[in-house]
């Protein structure tokens, strides 16, 4: 008998939207960087995502998107967010935060609803990956079905 994938908080809140979507389960995997995690699914890094959180000068919370083998530009962050900085929050500050671990972390199904940004390059792409909200999942979908669930605004923010 064979064993029934499993569904994370993330995919379920997709099938509940009745948003169409690809899982991947990597889990059995030693991927570790998000460039790993796209050379272990066979995608092109371009269009695998990760999701940064960060806290802004006004002590406002804000969610960045940017391509795996990129680097938030923290000065580009803070302009796109109006704010005069922002920083990256502290890894244990996360799961309290987001209801997300490091390496987990989803822009879908976080504890509250934060402004999100996605770099400019992924309307460049069909589909984008992007963590299910577990290590070792990730889930694809166009860039326009993520914007039905969460506000996702493009913005230049990598260096």
């Amino acid at each position: 008998m064979s064993k029934k994938p499993e569904k994370t908080n993330v995919m379920r809140i997709l099938d509940r939207a009745k948003i169409a979507y690809k899982s991947y389960d990597y889990s059995c995997t030693a991927a570790l960087s998000g460039t790993e995690v796209a050379a272990a699914l066979g995608k092109d890094p371009a269009c695998t995502f990760k999701t940064l959180v960060t806290q802004g000068a006004s002590k406002a919370y804000y969610v960045f998107m940017v391509p795996v083998a990129e680097e938030l530009d923290l000065k580009k962050a803070a302009r796109a967010a109006g704010e005069k900085s922002i920083a990256m929050i502290k890894s244990k500050d996360l799961l309290p935060l987001t209801g997300y671990i490091h390496g987990g972390c989803s822009p879908i199904g976080m504890k509250k609803q934060f402004r999100t940004f996605i770099h400019l390059t992924a309307a460049d792409h069909e589909t984008i990956l992007f963590s299910a909200g577990k290590i070792g999942y990730q889930v694809e979908m166009p860039l326009d079905e993520l914007q039905k669930l969460v506000p996702v605004a493009p913005a230049d923010i990598v260096v």
